[in-house]
């Protein structure tokens, strides 16, 4: 069965940092590209961050020199560290893993920057 199971969201101040965590199993992570999304409320989802099976990262402008994903084939997760959080940062952060025409997403976390 496949799962992937997000967790690290939660309640930071403006200027915090938190590191959201996507565990996959029932699939071989390492040939999946892995992405972060992320939707605000009223807003469509959009794409934060992106690690191929390389490890060639890119990230959204407004992300770029915040935040950082990275990957541990081994644990068959991917990372999101988030530093100089921003109340514009505020929104239900996905897990995305692709592989050609398969999509595979976790359920979201909440991360909420508000002082």
């Amino acid at each position: 069965q496949v799962q992937l199971v997000e967790s690290g969201g939660g309640l930071v101040q403006p200027g915090g940092s938190l590191r959201l965590s996507c565990a996959a199993s029932g699939i071989t992570f390492s040939i999946y590209i892995a992405n972060w999304y992320r939707q605000a409320p009223g807003r469509q989802r959009e794409l934060v961050a992106t690690i191929t099976t390389d490890g060639i990262t890119n990230y959204a402008d407004s992300v770029k020199g915040r935040f950082t994903i990275s990957r541990d084939n081994a644990k068959n997760t991917v990372y999101l560290q988030m530093n100089s959080l921003e109340p514009d940062d505020t929104a239900v952060y996905y897990c995305n893993l692709n592989l050609r025409s398969r999509a595979l997403w976790g359920q979201g976390t909440q991360v909420t920057v508000s002082s």
